[in-house]
Formats: structure tokens, C-alpha cells, sequence
């Protein structure tokens, strides 16, 4: 008798591009949120120029590639870059700067590449890094804290005239970040109470006034798409673990050098690069052990350079770096096949 198989795949998850993607704008919702209120209209401002920027910079790109315009730019995935370089700048940084960002990411690390599922890094952090080794002037100019209502809060006018305008209000409408200051200060050889004690003000219950919530909103989402099965629990566990362990461990030898994982976790870009740029399905690992071992070093890499590197923060770096190990890290955790040695080869 006769068995017959019908050709793979059996059966559809049902799940597509444009539905992902959805579900992580959708997660990013809950932090856009808390940022727009703790630091005001520059957000969404930002927000909307981005995603504008990236739907423009896709549609050249595939004009010129001849592709099929309507039918990629449905899939939303320039939108997640625009969204995703936006909040990781400043939100008060030039309009112009955005737009360079943004282009970068969407033309060089994207399209030329042959688009979505092509990039061997991920769009959003290449451009970023970019922005931040071209214009540092520009990318070190943080909001500062001011919730909507309050007397320092800016209005949505004033906003506008700041970012496209160059209109500069108050010098208190920027501010270093806590993870800058800390680096700046323990390189005068302050220690960290110190620090805490004399800018009071910037520290909130366990990292940065107001980026700390920002954080956890990222989490929030984080959480919610992992239970919806956008992302697996793998890259983020561990790139959040192998930060909270290296910060563990060298806060209980110094506390008075090193702070403790909370601010570590909670500080920076670190949970928004956990949940949303690590797990980039193109540039990460396809097998469990392979996302674990690619989150751990990003945690592990992340807090090095916070610690002993030129920047304050991390995470793009490592990001981009283990991007480059991808590779190497599935061909040595890619599961063994009966009659096959490691990485596929026979015997």
C-alpha cells in the first residue's frame, strides 16, 4: 500500500509579515505612551516625521529596484525602522538629523541588500550608530524631564519650532542621561554615591528619572509579544540576564564603582533593544541555543561598554556586532541530523 505524504509545509501559522509587524507597533504603543507624557509632543512629533521618512526612503528604494511599491510598503516593516530609530535618538533633535537617520537605515542597510529578510544587521541600530559617530553633538541632547501639564512642559507648538525651527526655549528643556553622568563623573573619580547625592534629581527608584518607567513600559510590550508568539523568550532572557550578571557581580565587589543590574536594566536603551531590536527575525539566530548564546554575549558586551567604553550606552553596538556572529553562531548550534555530523556535514 501506497503512503502518501503531501509536500511541506502542512500546516500555516497563519501568522504574516504584516501582521508581526502590526503586533510590534502594536507593543511599542504602552511606551510611546509613558514617553509622551514624561517628556512631551517631541515624541510623537518624531514618531510620525520618522515613520513618514521610512515609507519615502522604501518607496524610492523600490522604485528604483522595480519593485512592487504598494505591496512592501503594506507590510509595515519600514514603519517598525522608523519607529524604532526614533526612539532611540533624542526626541528634541533636529528634524533633519531624523531624516538622515532614517534614510541610512532604509537605503544602506536595508534595500541595498535586497530588502526584508536580505539585512544581514539590523536597519534601525545601523543607522543609529551611524548618526551617533556623525553627530554627537546632536545625539547626546536628551529631553529633559517634563511631564504633559507641568510648567516646564513644552506645547505642541513649541515642540514643532524646536525640532524643524531649531528654536531653543530654555536650556533646561535638555539634560545628560544618568548613564552619561555616571560615566562622566566616575571618570573624575566620584564615587557613584557621590553622583546619586549631588544630581538627585536625574535618578529615579532605580534608574534614570522617567526612563526608568519608559522601560518598563518596554517590558510591558516585550511580555504581551511574547505571548503572542511574535518573538521567543530566548534573546531577550538572556540578553537581560548576561547584563544583570556582569552588573551583579561587579557591584558586589565595588558598589561605590559599579551600580547595581537595576540601573543597568532599566537604564539606557537596554530593554527596548531586548524586545525589539535583538529579536529582529532576519539579523538573530534560528535555534534556541543559538539566541541564547547571541543574548548573552549582547548583555554581557553591552554592560563592558557602559562600563570600560568610549559611550555610555551600549546596546547598538553589541547589537550590530553579534549581528556579524550570527552565522557563525547557527552553523555550530544548528541541530544535528541522523547521518550528519555537527553543521551538516556527512559521514
Amino acid at each position: 500500500m501506497s503512503l502518501k505524504v503531501p509536500s511541506s509545509p502542512h500546516i500555516h501559522g497563519g501568522a504574516s509579515v504584516s501582521l508581526v509587524m502590526r503586533r510590534v507597533i502594536y507593543a511599542l504603543l504602552p511606551a510611546i505612551a509613558v514617553a509622551t507624557y514624561l517628556f512631551g509632543w517631541a515624541v510623537p512629533i518624531q514618531l510620525v516625521l520618522a515613520s513618514a521618512s521610512a515609507l519615502l526612503a522604501e518607496a524610492l528604494m523600490l522604485r528604483l529596484r522595480k519593485r512592487p511599491v504598494g505591496r512592501f510598503l503594506r507590510d509595515y516593516s519600514a514603519v517598525v525602522t522608523g519607529l524604532l530609530l526614533a526612539l532611540s535618538i533624542p526626541a528634541i533633535a533636529p528634524w533633519w538629523l531624523t531624516v538622515v537617520g532614517v534614510f541610512f537605515a532604509i537605503v544602506v542597510a536595508k534595500q541595498l541588500y535586497g530588502g526584508l529578510g536580505y539585512n544581514p544587521f539590523n536597519p534601525a541600530m545601523v543607522g543609529y550608530v551611524m548618526l551617533l559617530i556623525s553627530f554627537p553633538k546632536y545625539m547626546t541632547h536628551w529631553p529633559a524631564l517634563a511631564p504633559l501639564g507641568s510648567a516646564d512642559a513644552l506645547g505642541f507648538m513649541d515642540s514643532l519650532r524646536l525640532i524643524f525651527a531649531g528654536w531653543q526655549p530654555l536650556d533646561a528643556v535638555s539634560q545628560a542621561t544618568v548613564l552619561d553622568l555616571v560615566k562622566t563623573e566616575m571618570g573624575r573619580d566620584h564615587t557613584l554615591g557621590e553622583i546619586v547625592g549631588g544630581h538627585a534629581h536625574l535618578f529615579g527608584t532605580f534608574a534614570g528619572a522617567g526612563g526608568e518607567w519608559v522601560a518598563l513600559a518596554y517590558l510591558l510590550g516585550g511580555l504581551w509579544m511574547i505571548h503572542k508568539r511574535v518573538i521567543s523568550w530566548h534573546v531577550p532572557a538572556a540578553m537581560l540576564g548576561g547584563t544583570a550578571l556582569m552588573a551583579g557581580l561587579f557591584h558586589l565587589y565595588n558598589p561605590d564603582l559599579y551600580p547595581g543590574p537595576l540601573f543597568h536594566l532599566f537604564g539606557g536603551g537596554l530593554m527596548l533593544g531586548a524586545f525589539f531590536i535583538a529579536t529582529d527575525p532576519v539579523s538573530s539566530p534560528t535555534t534556541p541555543r543559538g539566541r541564547l548564546i547571541f543574548g548573552t554575549a549582547i548583555g554581557a558586551l553591552t554592560y563592558v561598554i557602559r562600563t570600560w567604553g568610549g559611550y555610555p550606552d551600549g546596546v547598538a553596538f553589541s547589537v550590530l556586532l553579534l549581528n556579524m556572529a550570527v552565522p557563525m553562531i547557527d552553523y555550530y548550534t544548528r541541530p544535528t541530523v541522523y547521518g550528519h555530523g555537527q553543521g551538516g556535514s556527512s559521514h
